[in-house]
């Protein structure tokens, strides 16, 4: 049987366990460290799919618990997956479903058999086992599934902890046996929450699996960004090194230059474009809010140095008059922008990796930024 992926690393920053790599799926090969836009209903919000690519994005993320529930995964496997359904010829990675059915605190219960729940649209009650999670990710044609997990708050009792944990690792076990041969990729999830020998006990457990690739769970989820970066630094070098490694719902720069020093490969966030629609973007100078009245009369570009389509034709005061007459096309041309600038900053991640000078890049992308600065990273080789 074909590999379902290949993992190999290309090049390792000395200076920091950063490091650049190819994912090798069965739609082709995707450039890493990379970040995922997020189609959570088949669709990048306010683009067509030839524009995703078009920015250079070789795969993106769609939600099985929002597709699961309409259209239906059925729907879609008629369509030969999420690829025919939405017109995206490269790859695609599905999640499980375990997190927006975690979220849905008063319409679940979490079972050993799976997670009971009623749906936020017509309050239809369904149960999401760890096989029908495979099962789902299979019909969407995902070529990387997630595992089922519980995400634990970050300020959950011990006692709750190691349950949960538990009951994940069993979930993550059914997960394996579950898929097809023809199934994809799929990756086992580490929870842990702010608990770090629990963590690294959880991914003990779970790089003994024959997981294709493994991501962290349950962070980025309220405890705050120095405290989710104290854990990644504990925790991501102990993740196995010829696998990659996964942060799963962050995408800030900060954070994702962060999480890169740290040495992983793998980010998605709803943040780049959900900010587009809010009116906010990305400079190289730090983000700017387009609805702001010092915009009304500037002709020059969102970002001088930016070569996205949205900058090279039009204005911020243009760009401020769509947003504030509420004009679709203002949604798309901010998106437009802040994908692409997510896009160039993990290009230039990647090159600074090959160059062998990322720690001191990154201090002067964020200085520019005007973010905060990174806390020392450890250099190759120490796994604390």
């Amino acid at each position: 049987m074909e590999a379902r992926s290949r993992f190999e690393v290309t090049a390792r920053d000395p200076g920091c366990q950063a490091r650049a790599g190819v994912l090798h799926t069965r739609r082709g090969p995707v450039e890493t460290p990379v970040f995922m836009p997020v189609g959570t209903a088949g669709t990048v919000k306010a683009l067509d799919p030839a524009e995703v690519e078009a920015l250079g994005y070789r795969l993106i993320l769609g939600n099985t618990y929002h597709l699961m529930l309409r259209p239906g995964a059925d729907t879609v496997r008629a369509h030969g997956g999420l690829h025919g359904f939405m017109a995206w010829p490269h790859a695609v990675l599905t999640d499980s479903g375990g997190f927006q059915v975690w979220s849905l605190a008063h319409r679940r219960k979490i079972l050993e058999e799976g997670v009971r729940f009623r749906s936020h649209i017509d309050g239809d009650l369904h149960l999401l086992t760890p096989e029908r999670a495979v099962e789902l990710q299979e019909a969407l044609g995902a070529d990387i599934m997630m595992a089922l997990d519980e995400c634990a708050p970050h300020d959950a009792a011990p006692r709750y902890l190691d349950q949960s944990l538990a009951r994940t690792t069993r979930w993550a076990e059914r997960c394996l046996r579950a898929r097809s041969p023809a199934g994809g990729a799929l990756f086992g999830i580490a929870q842990g929450a702010l608990d770090v020998p629990r963590r690294l006990r959880h991914l003990a457990e779970l790089a003994a699996m024959p997981f294709e690739g493994l991501a962290l769970g349950g962070l980025s989820v309220g405890e705050g960004p120095d405290r989710m970066d104290a854990v990644l630094a504990e925790v991501v070098p102990a993740m196995p090194a010829e696998r990659p490694r996964y942060l799963m719902g962050v995408g800030t720069p900060l954070d994702l230059l962060r999480g890169v020093g740290h040495g992983l490969d793998m980010f998605d966030c709803v943040l780049p474009t959900r900010n587009a629609r809010n009116g906010s973007l990305f400079t190289w100078q730090g983000p700017i809010q387009i609805r702001n009245a010092r915009h009304a009369r500037d002709t020059g570009p969102v970002d001088a140095s930016c070569a996205c389509p949205t900058c090279r034709r039009f204005s911020r005061s243009y760009l401020r008059h769509l947003f504030l007459a509420d004009e679709m096309l203002g949604l798309r041309l901010n998106t437009l922008h802040n994908l692409h600038f997510m896009a160039e900053l993990m290009r230039r991640v990647r090159e600074a990796i090959r160059l062998g000078r990322y720690p001191a890049w990154a201090a002067e992308t964020l200085a520019a930024l005007g973010a905060p600065p990174l806390r020392p990273l450890d250099p190759p080789g120490n796994k604390k």
